[in-house]
């Protein structure tokens, strides 16, 4: 009796536990709610822990209320391989390989939300199964200066594309219960003196061009965290900044999630207590060598923040809304319950990368050889062939190591070499696949403590190389060079800008020379970034490869013999020379040292017309447009139709506050799209809008609306874009809001910023 008795006291007592637990703990109750319980039972010690780190790549929950530690991991195309605890060495683990899926310049060269969309998915999945709650990207900094060597990482030049493709990516990451953590904010465009550059810029370009995208990430796709930037702007470090984190991104946009310092991005406690730092990370110290027990109590937002509020020179008011939002963030991650556990290298992510690389790969140029009555070189036409030389380094060299914080430890890599004699193999048996490496870029074995595959090392000269590419091209039926960038320093790399706008390592030598012996010619670019092609005019054809990821081998091979059929169009204006680019051609570029400060003064001379808006106004013919991109087979672009020729507003919708909705209001334009050949394929139907009469400059025309199409030969489609008031908003610098002008309109559709034939007009006006 007496054990009975006290059984059911033990299940009372434990009912009236769980009745009483504490708010945090409950899933079922508003997240608000359990954050206002949990920061009430936070001591200061524990407040202060959370805002900054513990290791290189981890900050620490509440062991005392159950948050576990919150670890991070660089992406954005891929999880980065860990490293130790406080070092950036490699810490030797054989379960942390990833699948490398391509940069996003290709995802943005595939102008397809659903490709983002499955990015983001597969991605989260991989950072599930590695315990990672927070993967560093994407990146959406605009695409201002070809030389930029971490343009890779970023979504090419145009702000509606960019905006376009980063929330679907975002959307599909925090599916899976793993944060975005969207970066570089703001106006990190190139990476030479990448911390003491002050950005100088009016505000109608900020808000036109450079922060279209973030806000696109905040407002439409919720975006769980942001990175501060390097760089300075109005003389303020961009990890705290007044304007841009506190005025903008949480006033303007009301932006409730945290905002992580890039690593040794802080550099002030005050700054980063009052403008908008949450959460930092990677601050140099040198405790570990100079005595301290734990290097982390000496970051600005450490010991020495806590003692200032024990000192009086701060309340805790700014702590707690710093607080608030790392709760937020441990209840969207660590603390959601539901999230799953993930997959690591499975078959649907490798499945992913390849389609993605497929649809992002850009066929530049495809003409025929001996006459404009002959076939186009590409697709091969393996049957009629028996020997294809493949030429240069790049064709095996990995490009998933190196590049800076995007290096990645991949379960595999398939080769471009490899995947192409794997491919002709299947396809065409008696075909012979040779190999000359061309030239020599970079031997280097590893990065980060990743070794990159096949060695490297080369004792012929560079003359020795050239030679016998020279005489294997003699006897080939067909020549495919592998060249163009790598993820070497002063290439397509973090922290360094190219030197200039050349091939490097003798590449245009080596391409002449094959041309001499040899017309049928594929050149397969690799690089993040548009290169000077001297010889483009006489290589029939010519294919843009990105860095691809896992997959590059299989999804190049499947291009270049058709059997997929490339639809991948440019995300940014690949110039024919350096100086065609605005930013050069008005020498902003890299701006003016102040010796005095440490700080290098940029003025973004150019303005709006970065790009496809500076060919139009400056009357530049670039090598390849923006949005251009070719086809196995062929389309055509019908007559737009509008669903009305006017749209009206009240006088009191012209302007609207930045981080409100535009004004209600759009129209429809349908358009008919045919595939005209012989092959299945893909058209990217693009929709451009120009003010025809307007108070101040604006650009000719701008891209408002762009979809993707799949049709089959001889299929016809009706795609329909909308056109909303927010496509024809300007932003009024004096009045600091969105502005939107009565008048008469253009519309501008085709397949390219170059290529527009389908126009089409309508009118705002005022009820």
């Amino acid at each position: 009796m007496k054990k009975y008795i006290y059984t059911m006291a033990m299940i009372f007592m434990a009912g009236n536990i769980s009745a009483q637990q504490p708010l945090y703990l409950d899933d079922s109750k508003p997240v608000e709610q359990r954050v206002e319980d949990a920061l009430g039972r936070m001591t200061l010690d524990e407040k202060i822990a959370v805002i900054h780190a513990q290791s290189k790549f981890s900050s620490p929950g509440v062991r005392r209320l159950g948050f576990p530690d919150f670890w991070t991991d660089d992406g954005p195309h891929g999880v980065r391989p860990d490293v130790l605890w406080d070092e950036w060495e490699q810490a030797g683990q054989t379960n942390d390989s990833c699948v490398a899926f391509p940069a996003l310049t290709c995802l943005a060269a595939s102008w397809n939300p659903q490709m983002a969309r499955l990015y983001g998915e597969s991605l989260g999945e991989e950072a599930l199964y590695r315990g990672k709650s927070m993967i560093l990207g994407p990146g959406v900094n605009i695409y201002r200066t070809p030389l930029n060597g971490r343009n890779f990482e970023y979504m090419g030049e145009d702000p509606w594309l960019a905006s376009r493709m980063v929330v679907p990516y975002i959307q599909g990451l925090q599916s899976k219960g793993v944060a975005a953590c969207v970066k570089h904010y703001a106006l990190n465009n190139d990476e030479n003196n990448r911390h003491q550059v002050n950005v100088i810029i009016d505000d109608r370009t900020l808000h036109e061009i450079y922060l279209p995208a973030f806000r696109a990430a905040v407002i439409e796709g919720g975006a769980w965290g942001i990175m501060g930037a390097y760089n300075l702007y109005r003389n303020q470090h961009n990890c705290h900044n007044e304007v841009l984190l506190n005025k903008i991104l949480k006033g303007d946009w009301r932006y409730d999630g945290v905002v992580v310092s890039d690593w040794g991005g802080c550099h002030d406690t005050d700054q980063a207590v009052r403008y908008g730092l949450d959460m930092e990370f990677g601050t140099w110290t040198d405790g570990l060598t100079m005595g301290k027990t734990n290097a982390y109590d000496l970051y600005y937002l450490a010991d020495a923040y806590k003692q200032a509020i024990r000192q009086g020179r701060y309340t805790e008011s700014e702590l707690n809304d710093k607080v608030r939002r790392v709760l937020r963030l441990f209840f969207r991650t660590t603390m959601n319950k539901h999230k799953g556990y993930g997959f690591l290298c499975s078959e649907s992510h490798y499945d992913a990368a390849r389609q993605i690389a497929e649809e992002g790969i850009v066929l530049l140029k495809n003409a025929p050889v001996g006459g404009k009555k002959g076939r186009a070189l590409l697709p091969l036409d393996v049957q009629h062939m028996m020997r294809i030389l493949v030429v240069g380094e790049n064709a095996v060299k990995m490009m998933t190591v190196g590049g800076g914080s995007s290096s990645l430890k991949v379960q595999r890599e398939v080769l471009p070499l490899d995947g192409l004699k794997e491919k002709l193999s299947l396809l065409s048996p008696q075909l012979t696949v040779d190999y000359a490496r061309g030239y020599v870029g970079d031997t280097v074995q590893s990065y980060n403590g990743v070794t990159v595959g096949r060695s490297l090392y080369e004792t012929r000269t560079a003359e020795e190389l050239r030679a016998e590419a020279v005489a294997k091209a003699r006897e080939a039926d067909c020549v495919v060079v592998f060249g163009g960038l790598n993820k070497s320093n002063y290439q397509d790399c973090e922290g360094f800008d190219r030197k200039d706008y050349a091939l490097p390592y003798g590449q245009d030598e080596l391409v002449n020379a094959l041309l001499a012996v040899n017309r049928h010619l594929v050149f397969v670019n690799i690089s993040g970034n548009a290169v000077a092609m001297p010889w483009s005019d006489r290589v029939p054809a010519i294919v843009q490869g990105w860095f691809i990821g896992s997959e590059a081998g299989e999804a190049l091979a499947s291009v270049l013999v058709g059997e997929a059929n490339p639809s991948g169009k440019l995300p940014f204006t690949w110039p024919v020379a350096l100086q065609d680019a605005p930013a050069h051609r008005l020498g902003a570029y890299p701006g003016t040292w102040r010796p005095q400060h440490d700080i290098i003064d940029e003025d973004y001379k150019e303005g709006l017309f970065v790009g496809y808006r500076g060919v139009d106004r400056f009357k530049t013919k670039p090598l390849f447009a923006f949005g251009h991109g070719l086809s196995y087979t062929s389309f055509r672009i019908g007559k737009p139709t509008l669903s009305a020729d006017r749209l009206s507003l009240q006088a009191s919708q012209l302007t609207y506050r930045d981080g409100d909705k535009a004004p209600e209001g759009s129209l429809t334009v349908t358009v008919p799209v045919t595939n005209t050949g012989s092959r299945a394929g893909a058209e990217v139907v693009q929709l451009y809008v120009g003010d025809l009469k307007s108070s101040l400059q604006r650009p000719a025309k701008e891209l408002k609306a762009f979809r993707k199409v799949f049709l089959q030969p001889g299929e016809t489609q009706d795609v329909t874009l909308t056109i909303g008031t927010d496509a024809l908003s300007y932003y009024d610098d004096a009045k600091q809001v969105w502005a939107i002008e009565p008048g008469d309109f253009a519309v501008f559709v085709g397949n390219a910023s170059d290529n527009l034939p389908q126009k089409a007009r309508f009118s705002l006006s005022v009820r």
